[in-house]
């Protein structure tokens, strides 16, 4: 074909028309891919536009310079370049959902995890009908499931688990065939689980715990064959538990955790159950034996039916080789014989065994040899209040992994073998409340890491061995109520570890203190009462500069009282009572501000009694039997001392002496007089003053700060004022607290706050701006503080998010309670130790405990505020210019019967915010009446039943894509980190202490810090 022939022109002509044909047919699926291409562009700019932060700044590479298929997070597919995966967990990105969402219309995966988004979840997203993967896990999601998610019908996977959606789960859900994974943990879902759940036939996990549903679980469970993990702990289920359940063969994980379940378990329950690896039936009402067929779940690993009516024998389970964890608490299991023992043979074949916890039970008879026969990876052994008699086997011996082993309140009886010295890891030791008699044998030294060594209210007798002194970690020993005699070993005396308590009490110890009890440097309570000790108290024990108690009495101690005691700053109660002691009280013991008790009662003492301090309360010290003493308070009715001879020898003219210091004394009170009203016309003046010493700010600027105190801006209110989010022009934002001034005393209370702040200078307590004391657009009086802005709210917003701040972020987790206590212990002592003039803050209470974006704890609110001096001094005004000495349910007990306020009163509020923040309950709920208290709430649980009160949110559950075993996994946090109920029973222990009744009896600040830095030093983060 030659060029430009008519054949060649033909062609050419025919292949123009085709490809011109060819672009008028496919215009418009060009047309449609670049539209679809932006609306995924659009679409997720608008995602963005939702966010109000991004504290990671992850969202920075979403900008017009980059291709969407490129920004953070963003998977695009292959051949259309079409959105695909929306990947954006764990970045604290906080704002709503956007609706245009349900415009990217190939999304396959969603998973929003760990971050801060709030308010409803988009109906659109049932467009998505590619969807597979919707994980919004651990935000703060508010209102009902969003139905139209059920036409996403090739979604496989679904978790709204941890925020705060309420009502119930829709009928429609069942419209999800394809649906495998199903997570709603931690929501407000109440009502039923719909019946057509159970026709899923391919769900693998349920897990719906920590809601509100109740009802029955139907017989038509048993449909679900592919069901792997059941697990709806922590709700209000009720009935018996029905026997399709038993059926479901690839069972692994059955979590009925905290129910109202009753009745028996089916006899036949484990037979069909052959995958099944974790069971957790605590805290329901079952009843009966535990089945037989238990044995046959040969994959178990942990067994937790604690906290139910289960009686009979404990089954055989030595087919269980994988068991790990056994805890059978707090049930009625054993006859009270030897019987109670049988399943101790087969459990020996249980190689992997760490926990077993059978405490609260009625096993009785003796413990047999066999159970030296249990593994040797056995940690935790539990077998206190029990009704078990004879001694214990030197077999226990053989255990040597064991780290904790309680044995208290049995019928104990004989030595403890001396195999006990091949407890090497044992740190806790519990012997309290049995019959144990016989000497400690030296072996107790071998026990070296042992920081709990309780072995009170027993017979043991003999000596103390020197030996205990290698124990070096021990902060904790009670001896007391025993039969030990012979001197006080030099090697105990030295133990500087003991820093909670050394207690020797009501035994027949004689000989001296030795002088080396100056290296219990850290002690806080000493206890040597009622024993034979004689010779005079070291100068020594002064050196014990973080003693609080101190009882030395019923002994027989001679000389006189050291006057190295008044170097015991932190001191709070001494008793020297009922010894042999002579000479005159040392004068130093009135300058010690802490000391609330002294009882010298009984001894031989003479002289003057002090004036000051504890002795100007008649109530707070006990002379008695000291007929020699004299002087003091008239309200001690003591006879006046004296004066020596030697000075009626120096004054001949004594009654003209007497006159010349009578006039003297006048003159000097007419002096004091003018002076003191001088001064209080200069205080008040310096108090209007104080407002002009900080900087101020004019009404017009924080009227636009707030646009015009809008209730967008509303972030918190109380009798005091409200406090309002502001934005000044130069964009800081900052925390507005606009004062309510129809309040009595509410102007001097805003002084005072201005005080507290201006001259409190801490990093843990809210920093104050500056203030405003002005007039209103309306002409009425005007005043408010500007502090810092606090990204992160108040500590109450976190506790009861799901109650009361339905827009905040997520809930607090072991290690963030540790540290946020410490928060607050760091400003405690120094307002109490470190301002100069000790500072009370007298309404200590989580909405006045502010977190900023690292969650570091600032103590705020000085309204109620009071230093030291001021109420010594004034002993008759209220603890605040309104009146008022704190927030009912943190008001210590004796505020209400008329006491002033004083630096254990802000301890007894400390208290009740750490049982608070641990059980996660109000110490004003409703349960708490008719003597029932918070404190009484714990008690009853402590120290070995814990995990029954504390809050199962405070460990963490679920990560993403894994399966939730447990919502209450308290027992699995054991095994992967033993020192987690070591550090309960410690913070329990101070929240238990500091909110004691009698204000002497509760730990000072200085050792709540000491104790709170020990417990973290220990306490394993994850």
């Amino acid at each position: 074909m030659k060029p430009f022939s008519p054949m060649f022109l033909s062609f050419w002509s025919q292949c123009l028309q085709l490809l011109l044909f060819f672009t008028l047919i496919f215009r418009p699926c060009l047309a449609a891919s670049s539209w679809d291409n932006e609306t995924d562009h659009l679409s997720l700019l608008k995602f963005k536009e939702s966010i109000s932060s991004d504290p990671s700044h992850i969202l920075d590479s979403w900008n017009i310079s980059t291709h969407f298929c490129n920004w953070h997070g963003i998977t695009c597919g292959n051949k259309h370049r079409r959105v695909t995966q929306l990947v954006l967990q764990g970045y604290q990105l906080r704002g709503s959902i956007s609706p245009f969402i349900g415009n990217l219309s190939f999304l396959r995966t969603i998973v929003l995890d760990n971050n801060s988004f709030y308010g409803e979840i988009p109906q659109d997203l049932g467009r998505l009908f590619r969807l597979r993967v919707l994980y919004l896990i651990n935000n703060t999601l508010t209102g009902k499931f969003p139905v139209n998610v059920t036409s996403c019908s090739k979604l496989r996977y679904l978790s709204f688990s941890r925020n705060n959606l309420t009502g119930k789960i829709p009928m429609e859900i069942g419209y999800l065939h394809n649906l495998e994974q199903l997570y709603l943990v931690q929501n407000n879902f109440l009502g039923q689980i719909p019946m057509s759940m159970w026709n899923m036939s391919s769900l693998t996990v349920i897990s719906f715990s920590i809601n509100k549903l109740e009802g029955n679980i139907p017989k038509e469970i048993g449909r679900l064959e592919n069901l792997t993990v059941f697990a709806l702990d922590a709700n209000k289920l009720s009935g018996a538990i029905p026997s399709s359940l038993c059926n479901l063969s690839s069972l692994t994980h059955v979590g009925l955790y905290g129910n109202q379940l009753n009745g028996s378990l089916p006899t036949n329950m484990f037979n069909s159950l052959p995958n099944l690896q974790l069971l957790q039936l605590g805290k329901n009402q079952f009843s009966g034996p535990i089945p037989a067929s238990l044995a046959n779940a040969s994959m178990l690993k942990l067994i937790s039916v604690g906290g139910n009516n289960f009686s009979g024998l404990i089954p055989n389970l030595g087919k269980l080789h994988d068991l790990s964890i056994l805890e059978l608490s707090s049930n009625s299991f054993g006859s009270n014989s030897a019987k109670d023992w049988e399943f101790l043979y087969s459990l020996s074949n249980c190689s992997k065994l760490q926990i077993l916890k059978l405490q609260d039970n009625i096993l009785g008879g003796h413990i047999p040899d066999t159970i030296g026969n249990l593994s040797t990876q056995l940690t935790w052994l539990t077998l206190s209040n029990n009704q078990i008699s004879g001694k214990i086997p030197a077999s226990l011996g053989n255990l040597v992994a064991l780290t904790s082993l309680d044995l208290m309140m049995n019928h104990f009886t004989d030595i403890i073998p001396i195999t006990f010295g091949n407890f090497q890891n044992m740190q806790t030791l519990s012997l309290w409340a049995n019959k144990f008699s016989g000497e400690i044998k030296h072996f107790i030294g071998n026990l070296t890491q042992l920081f709990h060594l309780d072995l009170s209210q027993n017979m043991f007798e003999g000596k103390v061995p020197p030996t205990i002194g290698n124990c070096k970690s021990l902060q904790y020993l009670d001896l007391s109520q025993n039969n030990f005699s012979g001197a006080i070993p030099v090697q105990l005396i030295t133990l500087s570890s003991l820093s909670i308590l050394l207690n020797l009490s009501h035994n027949s110890f004689g000989g001296n203190i030795p002088s080396e009890v100056g290296n219990l440097k850290n002690i806080g309570k000493l206890d040597a009462s009622h024993n034979h000790i004689f010779g005079k108290i070291p100068q020594a024990i002064g050196d014990c500069q973080s003693l609080e108690y101190l009882f030395l009495q019923g002994n027989f101690f001679q000389e006189t009282i050291p006057s190295s005691l008044a170097s015991l700053k932190g001191l709070r109660y001494l008793d020297l009572s009922q010894n042999n002691l002579s000479g005159s009280i040392p004068k130093g013991l009135q300058d010690i501000a802490l000391l609330e008790h002294l009882n010298v009662s009984f001894n031989m003492l003479d002289g003057e009694v002090p004036s000051r301090g504890v002795f100007s309360n008649a109530s707070a010290i006990s002379l008695a039997g000291n007929k020699k003493l004299c002087g003091g308070i008239s309200k001690l009715e003591l006879p006046p001392c004296p004066l020596k001879s030697t000075e009626q020898q120096k004054h001949p003219n004594f009654k003209l002496f007497i006159s010349i210091c009578c006039v003297i004394a006048f003159l000097l009170l007419a002096s004091f007089v003018a002076i003191y009203h001088r001064r209080k016309r200069s205080k008040k003046a310096s108090r209007s003053e104080t407002i002009d010493m900080i900087s101020k700010v004019s009404y017009q600027s924080l009227h636009n700060a707030t646009d015009g105190f809008s209730i967008n801006n509303l972030i918190g209110s109380g009798s005091s004022g409200s406090v309002y989010k502001g934005s000044f022009e130069s964009n800081e934002i900052v925390a507005i607290k606009v004062i309510n001034l129809q309040i009595r005393g509410a102007h001097k209370s805003f002084v005072a706050e201005c005080n507290a702040f201006r001259n409190a200078k801490h990093r843990n307590l809210v920093k104050i701006i500056t203030c405003c004391s002005s007039i209103d657009y309306k002409g009425h009086e005007f005043k408010a503080l500007v502090y810092d802005y606090m990204v992160n709210g108040n500590l109450e917003y976190w506790l009861y998010s799901r109650e009361e701040n339905l827009d905040h972020p997520r809930i607090l987790l072991l290690d963030q309670i540790i540290n946020i206590l410490i928060d607050i212990a760091f400003a405690l002592n120094y307002l109490h130790n470190e301002h100069g003039q000790p500072l009370i803050h007298c309404d200590l209470k989580p909405s006045n405990v502010l977190l900023d974006s690292n969650m570091v704890a600032y103590l705020s609110n000085f309204w109620l505020a009071r230093l030291l001096s001021t109420v010594e001094a004034t002993s008759n005004e209220q603890s605040s210019t309104i009146g008022i000495k704190g927030t009912i349910g943190y008001v210590p007990p004796e505020y209400g019967m008329g006491s002033e306020v004083s630096t254990q009163g802000d301890m007894y509020s400390f208290g009740i915010l750490v049982l608070e923040m641990l059980t996660k309950r109000r110490p004003t709920e409703g349960m708490f009446k008719d003597g029932h208290s918070l404190q009484t709430h714990v008690k009853n649980a402590f120290p070995n039943k814990l995990l029954e009160v504390v809050s199962p949110t405070i460990f963490p559950q679920e990560l993403e894509h894994a399966v939730v075993v447990s919502d209450d996994i308290s027992e699995n946090m054991m095994q992967a980190h033993p020192n987690v109920e070591k550090c309960l029973r410690c913070l329990f222990m101070i929240g238990l202490t500091c909110s004691m009744e009698s204000p002497h009896e509760r730990m000072s600040i200085i050792d709540v810090v000491r104790e709170l830095n020990s417990i973290k030093s220990f306490f394993p983060l994850w």
